[in-house]
């Protein structure tokens, strides 16, 4: 008798098809609007544009199953079809954030090994500055307007079955993600963890066939992916905005009848401060889900005013990303507003505890520990990087999210820091590790530090403090810092104030006390 081995790891015909399905019962049936192209494409069309752009990398480029694939481009419909044909055929799609320097993309690129860049016109100075990796074989670049490809590479393939059967283990994604330390993360994403993370999404009431979605997360990372995946597999409707700008967004939401978007709470504040916001009707729009990190009040409060949902999501690359959801059935937007400090609820499909970091034992309610995930929707580990897999993916398939967080005597969960000193700006993950090695690569920086400020528009934002070398002139050296930190780092991680100190504050230890620095610096 053949011993059937695990479904895991049994290569099934629909795996990675995520709009095989739509295109056969339903190919007429309008399933993307691209923004930036000003067109909209049926399932049908999806699925012909996936097949033939899988017939173009396997046949004619010759890339294979585990093949690496760096993807530079904005929310737009060629980024969806190499997400689609990567899916059908294996190769392994690694998106790349044009908001980073060409010294952290370049980090990357190496530890990714691509045989093909894919990038927009756009970004030519960036892609200008990267290092070529050996394994570099083909670059591809994609006009900024109109059909990106060549005729040709839409042309043979249309009407041919391009999936062949992949396994929920083989790997899907490659993500890149902010972290406590200087190097980047790049979290292996099976399919797997997409398909569970669809399902959890649809069960928890996105991702059916009357959805519209606004996809407004940008898809180097992994919630741009997250927001649209269930909706193409749920058979729903999705719009593409190239890019973040919140009239745009006002308008898309009238003309598209947008139902749901998601959001970080910078993007709100950008949205509620529109000219337009209260006056561009939006009858359709029901709910939008934050994610990053808290919403305060008096940012959910302009949307409460409209009756608006705005509901509270919790998640990690690593982990989900979707986890947690504050979204009771029968909630209105003003109760959902003074719940904000809540996640809410776990996922239907997961598991969570909170635990003592020392002795990993559960706490009681009511205390606070570090929340570790389980589901079927976790990552695989980290890029040729053991020792951080080893401390994230913990025993039985528990995933250790450096989250300090509480139970409420209701149940509900809620985050109240980090075991670790990483913070959120803008929806962002900053690592003040990271600019700190920047910051003393300059001779005129003896020591750095890094703190995270308040701020009304990014939430948090990065403060630097600095001892500098002798003879160094504190008058010249802000801009000259701050000029180091623009070349090196992507924006969100370049300081917005520099503190000039005779000496930072160090714990009995001799290490970094940033609890007194930030009581300092306030």
């Amino acid at each position: 008798m053949t011993r059937v081995q695990s479904m895991e790891t049994q290569p099934m015909d629909w795996i990675g098809n995520w709009v095989g399905r739509w295109a056969r019962i339903v190919p007429d049936r309008p399933a993307l609007y691209d923004d930036i192209r000003g067109a909209t494409f049926s399932y049908g069309e999806l699925d012909a544009r996936a097949n033939a752009l899988a017939h173009w990398l396997t046949q004619i480029c010759g890339l294979r199953k585990g093949d690496r694939i760096a993807l530079m481009l904005r929310n737009r419909v060629e980024a969806v079809d190499f997400y689609l044909a990567c899916g059908k055929v294996g190769i392994i799609l690694a998106p790349l954030s044009y908001r980073l320097r060409p010294r952290e993309l370049n980090s990357l690129m190496h530890r990714i090994q691509p045989r093909l860049l894919v990038s927009e016109d756009t970004f030519d100075h960036l892609v200008a500055a990267l290092e070529e990796p050996e394994s570099l074989e083909f670059r591809l670049e994609i006009e900024g307007h109109g059909e990106g490809y060549d005729a040709e590479m839409l042309h043979q393939g249309r009407d041919r079955e391009a999936n062949c059967p992949l396994a929920m283990t083989d790997v899907f994604l490659y993500i890149h993600t902010g972290g406590t330390t200087s190097t980047p993360k790049i979290c292996i994403v099976p399919y797997r963890q997409m398909i569970w993370n669809a399902l959890d999404l649809i069960v928890a009431g996105g991702g059916t066939m009357d959805a519209r979605e606004l996809i407004t997360f940008p898809l180097f990372h992994i919630g741009g992916w997250n927001s649209i995946t269930p909706i193409l597999h749920g058979g729903g409707f999705s719009v593409l905005m190239g890019q973040f700008d919140a009239e745009r967004l006002l308008e898309l939401v009238h003309q598209q009848g947008i139902r749901h978007f998601g959001a970080v709470e910078a993007m709100l504040s950008l949205i509620a401060g529109t000219q337009s916001f209260g006056k561009k009707p939006m009858p359709t729009l029901e709910a939008i889900t934050t994610a990053g990190a808290p919403c305060a009040s008096e940012v959910m409060a302009p949307f409460a005013a409209h009756g608006i949902l705005v509901r509270q999501a919790y998640g990690l690359t690593e982990a989900g990303p979707s986890n947690f959801i504050h979204s009771p059935p029968d909630a209105t937007a003003s109760d959902l507003r003074h719940g904000r400090h809540s996640i809410g609820t776990v996922m239907p499909h997961g598991d969570y505890r909170i635990v003592d970091p020392d002795t990993m034992a559960t706490v009681p309610r009511g205390q606070a520990g570090v929340l570790c995930l389980r589901s079927l929707h976790s990552f695989a580990g980290y890029l040729d990087d053991a020792e951080r897999t080893g401390a994230a993916l913990l025993a039985d398939g528990w995933v250790f999210s450096g989250d300090l967080a509480l139970e409420e005597p209701d149940g509900l969960v809620r985050i109240i820091g980090r075991a670790d000193n990483m913070f959120i700006s803008g929806g962002e993950n900053v690592s003040p590790e990271e600019i700190e090695q920047v910051l003393e690569t300059l001779p005129l920086v003896q020591h750095a530090a890094i703190i995270a400020a308040p701020d009304a528009r990014w939430g948090e934002v990065p403060v630097a403090a600095v001892v500098l070398s002798d003879g160094v002139e504190s008058s010249a050296a802000e801009e000259a810092i701050l000029g180091h930190c623009r070349e090196q780092l992507a924006a969100f991680k370049v300081p917005k104030r520099v503190h000039v100190l005779q000496q930072l504050p160090l714990t009995g230890a001799g290490k970094l006390d940033r609890r007194s620095l930030e009581e300092k610096l306030r």
